[in-house]
This record gives C-alpha cells, sequence and structure tokens, in this order.
C-alpha cells in the first residue's frame, strides 16, 4: 500500500511539473526517436523482452481488473498489447516507433476520470512487479508516461 502511495504521489507531481511539456499531438509521430542516451530506461526495464514481457502480464491484468474491464470489453487485445508495447519501448528510449493513434484520438469520448487512471497505473505497476522491475526504474516509466494524463483523463 505504501508503494501504491508513493508512486502515485509521484506520478502525481510528475504530471503537475511536467504537464508543461506534455503534447497535444500523438505521443510521437511514427518516425520519431529517442535519443540514444537515453536508452537507460529501456536497458533496464530488460530491452523489448522486458517490455514485451511486462505488457504480456499488463493486458490480462487490465481486462480483468473490476475498475478498468469496462474501458476494455471491445478491445481487441493483440492491437493492444502491440500498441503498449510499442509506446512503452517509444517513451524508455528504446527507439521504436509508436504507431497508434494520439492519446487523446485514442481515448475520446471515454469519460475517463482521474481515479480510472491511477487504477491503470496501479493493475501497471503490479505488472512491473511480477516481472520485478525494481521500484525507481517502475517510476522513471512512470514519469515518462504521466504528460499523456493531460490527454486521456476528461
Amino acid at each position: 500500500m505504501t508503494k501504491t502511495l508513493l508512486c502515485l504521489i509521484t506520478l502525481c507531481a510528475v504530471c503537475a511539473l511536467g504537464g508543461a511539456r506534455a503534447q497535444s499531438a500523438p505521443v510521437a509521430p511514427a518516425s520519431a526517436s529517442v535519443a540514444t542516451d537515453d536508452a537507460a530506461l529501456f536497458r533496464a526495464l530488460g530491452g523489448r523482452a522486458g517490455i514485451d514481457a511486462i505488457v504480456d502480464d499488463f493486458v490480462p491484468r487490465l481486462v480483468a481488473d473490476p475498475r478498468m474491464s469496462e474501458f476494455f470489453k471491445n478491445t481487441k487485445q493483440p492491437h493492444l498489447r502491440q500498441m503498449l508495447s510499442e509506446q512503452f519501448c517509444r517513451v524508455s528510449g528504446g527507439g521504436c516507433a509508436y504507431t497508434g493513434k494520439s492519446m487523446a484520438e485514442a481515448h475520446q469520448d471515454m469519460d475517463i476520470a482521474k481515479a480510472d487512471f491511477n487504477a491503470l497505473v496501479e493493475v501497471l505497476q503490479a505488472s512491473m512487479d511480477a516481472q520485478h522491475v525494481p521500484f525507481a526504474t517502475q517510476n522513471r516509466l512512470l514519469a515518462r508516461l504521466a504528460p499523456m494524463h493531460r490527454e486521456i483523463v476528461h
């Protein structure tokens, strides 16, 4: 519980401080890449195989979570896995292209509240725990994902 609370506090702080860097466009154009020196997080997550393991654990948890299941009941899980894997790879510095919709477009008309967003973070954190991702590494990934909050929560 304390770990989850600390993670949520960190995420909220990042949202408040990093929100100015949030983009109104997609997370990144399909051709964009992150600088090579920024790849330390990607390596800490275990590279593409580590990210895929996190996502493979995350998607079924997300779909099964009673707080989240309504949002994902009509989602094609293989596509969701692919998009999340691309996105996590890209934001962690892996140099991957994210080919999905912008966060605003993907989540429009979903009426996602702050509590829903926080529940998703808890589920992601449980998946990272299951894959033995160190807490500091988890927070680094969450900090990179946090600016998307503005485009997802309505």
